[in-house]
């Protein structure tokens, strides 16, 4: 079965590999993903993600361009294997040479340092999809709150505080672009200003349902039902904490048949159509069942016996997220 996954953060432990002067490579590696894996798994595209850490870098926009050049780098090195889509058509003319297809993505709307100048320079050099925030306020939006220490100690969602005059100027140049708005990472308001601000197809990459899992990041019955009436997507997230509620004292494991039970209430709450992969690969931790790229049968398997039929499964693994590019790409 082809898959195509909208999320991974493996360019970002590359760059840091290189950057502390190490030699990883996309083709082979220790982390959940690399080329031989994906093939071996039968991807047929992925999307690699820039991540920026606002916390850590000074000058995200630069972080951002360095990182996009280790991926163009990797990609030029193993151009037997895998091409890098800027169109929807590059996607079938990389399947027809027997490639697998690469798109380029950015995790945190602020390395645009709110200028659509910069949104520009990124969409130039081949960013085709982007979410407005990661886990910091910026200059577009405000995620769901997660509070790292003290007695507040928590995730919660952000019912307030929405898209600012900025965040709803990049949402009108990412559609005039036909560059993929992400709202993976937006709070539950900002998330409401997308719906309301937007009249193309739009997607969160790697977000599950909340009502399975109560974490801010996954998506409410009402946000589902939304994204398959506009013919989004969700890309189901292998994150454990993304997939169950857990008790004090459980471990913690992602298993593939908590993955199906998110696939099958988001399909029923919002249709088949809205559901995609977007595993997180490379950005996750814990114990997971489907631990790397070559073990997207074991996923494949678990759907069929949750009786999933053949064209369901083809639409989660790649046909629903294809829909979606089709639209925006061409």
């Amino acid at each position: 079965m082809r898959a195509a996954d909208m999320h991974c953060d493996t360019i970002y432990e590359i760059y840091k590999n290189h950057k502390a002067g190490g030699d990883m490579s996309i083709r082979s590696n220790c982390l959940h993903l690399d080329l031989e894996k994906m093939a071996k798994g039968g991807y047929g595209l992925q999307n690699f993600a820039m991540f920026v850490h606002l916390g850590k870098e000074e000058r995200p926009f630069e972080c951002a361009m360095k990182m996009i050049d280790t991926f163009y780098q990797e990609m030029e090195a193993n151009a037997d294997l895998i091409g890098v889509v800027r169109t929807y058509e590059d996607i079938e003319k990389n399947w027809k040479e027997g490639r697998m297809s690469a798109m380029l993505t950015l995790e945190e709307g602020g390395a645009c340092l709110g200028s659509t100048a910069c949104l520009r320079d990124f969409y130039r050099v081949g960013v085709r999809m982007m979410t407005l925030t990661w886990n910091f306020p910026n200059e577009l939006a405000c995620p769901n709150r997660i509070v790292t220490e003290g007695p507040e100690k928590g995730c919660y969602a952000d019912t307030e505080h929405g898209l600012t005059e900025r965040g709803f100027e990049f949402l009108e140049e990412m559609e005039r672009l036909g560059m993929i708005i992400d709202i993976s990472h937006l709070g539950d308001a900002g998330i409401r200003d997308v719906f309301s601000h937007t009249v193309r197809p739009f997607v969160a990459s790697h977000s599950n349902a909340r009502a399975l899992a109560g974490h801010p990041r996954n998506l409410t019955d009402d946000m589902i039902r939304q994204l398959g009436l506009r013919g989004g997507v969700a890309g189901i997230n292998y994150c454990p904490a993304f997939l169950h509620d857990w008790k004090e004292g459980e471990e913690k494991m992602s298993r593939a048949e908590d993955m199906v039970r998110h696939m099958r209430h988001m399909a029923n709450v919002g249709g088949i159509g809205c559901v995609g992969l977007g595993s997180d690969f490379d950005g996750i931790v814990g114990n997971l069942e489907i631990f790397d790229g070559s073990r997207l049968p074991v996923l494949e398997a678990e759907m069929k016996r949750q009786g999933f039929s053949a064209s369901e499964i083809e639409a989660v693994f790649y046909g629903n997220v294809l829909r979606v590019y089709r639209d925006i790409l061409s």
